[in-house]
């Protein structure tokens, strides 16, 4: 046998040696030799302990094979996630400037049809609406998500306002009268593009749900669904109020959309040890349990798309986007509160393609609302910290 040793070759006989395999779940994955037993030749026992001895070294080769591939994949789904992220942050920011220029022509157009007689209008500008506040929603929670910083669109178009602000006002107001437009521009810009920061501060929780509820109740008017609100005392909660508002928003919304007219929905505010806790609790269709395992992941929706795809916002099985969910969860890894989920899926209806009809009394499982209201339910518990001392 001939082999290299510090770089010099050299020369070594064999007197005997013994093989034995090293022997992976499925494969060899090579083999295991001993040269030159000292006194004597290899006997049975020999093969048997390097057998023995052979199992952990095939446990280590593939131990290291497979940390290798998991370093190489981990690095793989890293960039994919950054180059995820900044797709996602430009698209957003793509978003917000033709959603704003398609907001205000379609209120140009608006008052240019009232002018027309004789015209039915009203419905197709209302789908357009309807349509166009749905993507604005997408681009707002996209934002929440991101948390990106400052939009390089604002600093350009400030900067421009800035330079050209003169001018600007000249030529505007020598063309349409309105010396204050240039101001109207301003806010405009600041208000699609300026920075956003949330500020914490104390909260009372009960006050706040009860606002937030009068604020979305013309909203939900069409939909038959009681609400039954249980306010207790709580410790006042330290969070940004926008945040706040989202989360309840969020919340009640989900509720709604998830509750057959004739059902009902609780919304609670309790203090449990030193932290205040808002639950919402409603008694409709529920989350199967493999949805469940996914319900925080993000733009994962429990129904098909086409199932809500022509409903408004509030109405039964109208959810879809999924991105509700994510962006509380991610609010509670930024501000220190905890969100949890129970849910059961109506007996009645154990499968995601099982349909609901959308009211109780049109339920034929159901002789009365209270057959409903044992039959599934989801809990949405929001754990918020003390506030600072």
């Amino acid at each position: 046998m001939v082999g290299v040793k510090m770089g010099r070759k050299y020369e070594k006989k064999t007197r005997n040696l013994v093989l034995v395999p090293l022997q992976g779940r499925d494969r060899t994955v090579g083999v295991l030799c001993a040269i030159n037993k000292k006194d004597g030749d290899f006997d049975q026992s020999d093969v048997e302990l390097l057998s023995s001895i052979s199992g952990t070294v095939a446990l280590s080769i593939k131990n290291a094979r497979v940390t290798e591939e998991l370093k190489i994949a981990y690095q793989e789904v890293k960039s994919l996630n950054k180059a995820k992220d900044r797709a996602i942050n430009h698209l957003s920011h793509e978003l917000k400037t033709p959603i704003a220029i398609v907001t205000g022509s379609l209120e140009l157009l608006i008052t240019k049809l009232r002018a027309l007689p004789g015209f039915s209008w009203e419905s197709t500008v209302s789908r357009i609406k309807r349509n166009l506040e749905r993507i604005l929603e997408i681009q707002y929670e996209v934002d929440d998500i991101m948390a990106s910083g400052d939009s390089k669109a604002y600093g350009l178009l400030s900067l421009l306002l800035d330079q050209c602000a003169d001018e600007l006002e000249s030529l505007i107001a020598e063309h349409a009268g309105q010396e204050r437009l240039i101001e109207s521009v301003r806010n405009r810009i600041e208000d699609l593009f300026g920075p956003k920061e949330a500020k914490p501060q104390e909260i009372d929780l009960g006050q706040t749900l009860r606002q937030r509820i009068d604020f979305l109740k013309p909203r939900f008017a069409h939909r038959r669904v009681e609400l039954i609100t249980r306010i207790d005392p709580a410790p006042p909660v330290f969070i940004p109020p926008e945040v706040l508002h989202k989360v309840i928003d969020g919340l009640v919304k989900n509720a709604l959309e998830n509750t057959p007219d004739e059902g009902q929905i609780e919304l609670t505010v309790a203090r449990q040890r030193d932290e205040a806790v808002l639950r919402v609790h409603d008694f409709g269709v529920g989350i199967t349990p493999e949805s469940q395992t996914r319900i925080f992941e993000g733009f994962f929706s429990t129904r098909d798309t086409m199932a809500y795809s022509t409903k408004r916002p509030f109405d039964f099985n109208a959810g879809g986007k999924g991105a509700d969910l994510l962006r509380m969860k991610i609010f509670a890894e930024r501000y220190n509160f905890k969100i949890e989920m129970q849910s059961a899926r109506c007996r009645f209806i154990p499968l995601e393609t099982d349909i609901c009809p959308g009211r109780i009394s049109q339920c034929r499982f159901c002789k009365a609302p209270a057959d409903c209201l044992a039959s599934g339910e989801t809990t949405f518990s929001v754990c918020f910290p003390p506030a600072p001392g």
